[in-house]
């Protein structure tokens, strides 16, 4: 049986993020509109391979996953063994805005799942002029943790089975088993204390409450998109988000959980093919029929 060379290249970007050098891995496949999807909390870009290896929705779109400094092949900036890994979303509209301009990226459409949808929805209200639409993924306005993160980076436990086991509860019983468990994989090789730096973000930042009401729609898009077995970011949660931006609009996904893009790729794809098709440049041609509940509704 001979090889196959998959579409995607991958390479490292090199810029400065909070006064710091960061040497920042990407991966891309495709082109046309420039698409960047972020991954979540404690895991890295490998959660987008199989949208990044679809030939139909990258013949009209560029997409680039990229590691969060931190994460997967992304190292930590000089002098990390001296400091504790706690994300802001400072940091973060920082680091997202940084990579976007040294790629040269005009008006891209932001895709996150998680934290990444968290702050996809920060860069709608905080940054619209600098994208062209938003695809927020299992992301809502706030929650708190209802574990102890601290958990997640002590000598006596092993921080990376901790949050596999943690996550484990949030994918779909009906998630492919082969693709559950390269999800939890992601999770086991997190580094110390990152997957806990990533929580102390999502479940402690709730600024982005207040600011729901400045996103314009009418400007740049909003679709919001959620796991019907999602335990963390409930379809209750995304509802109640979607309902405080007015135009923004939200699917609930039938069996999927808070990782669809990586936990059950085949039954996420028609979601974010319909997703790309709502923003600017989106073509007819690409979208297909649903099977979740599609809240049409504007908000």
């Amino acid at each position: 049986m001979s090889g196959v060379i998959e579409p995607i290249t991958g390479r490292y970007l090199v810029t400065e993020i909070a006064g710091r050098t960061q040497r920042v891995y990407f991966e891309e496949a495709g082109q046309g509109r420039p698409v960047i999807c972020l991954h979540t909390a404690g895991a890295d870009s490998r959660q987008w391979r199989h949208l990044l290896n679809d030939p139909e929705i990258t013949k009209s779109n560029r997409l680039i996953a990229f590691d969060m400094p931190w994460h997967g092949k992304s190292l930590p900036p000089k002098g990390f063994e001296t400091e504790e890994y706690l994300l802001t979303t400072e940091s973060y509209v920082e680091t997202v805005l940084s990579v976007a301009d040294t790629l040269g990226l005009d008006r891209p459409i932001l895709a996150g799942c998680s934290m990444g949808g968290r702050i996809a929805l920060q860069m709608a209200a905080l940054h619209a002029d600098r994208f062209a639409g938003f695809i927020a993924i299992e992301a809502s306005d706030f929650q708190p943790a209802w574990y102890d993160i601290d958990w997640f980076h002590r000598p006596d436990a092993h921080g990376g089975e901790m949050g596999a086991a943690l996550v484990s509860a949030n994918i779909s019983p009906h998630a492919p088993a082969v693709e559950r468990w390269n999800t939890l994989w992601m999770f086991m090789m997190s580094g110390p204390g990152v997957f806990r730096g990533d929580l102390s973000f999502y479940t402690q930042d709730d600024s982005l409450c207040g600011r729901l009401g400045q996103i314009d729609t009418s400007h740049t898009p909003v679709h919001i998109l959620v796991g019907a077995y999602d335990l963390t970011c409930t379809p209750e949660d995304a509802t109640r988000t979607a309902g405080a931006i007015p135009g923004a609009t939200l699917t609930v996904m039938d069996e999927l959980g808070h990782f669809p893009m990586s936990e059950h790729p085949e039954g996420f794809r028609s979601y974010f093919v319909d997703a790309l098709a709502r923003m600017p440049g989106g073509k007819e041609g690409m979208t297909t029929t649903l099977g979740g509940e599609n809240l049409e509704k504007e908000h």
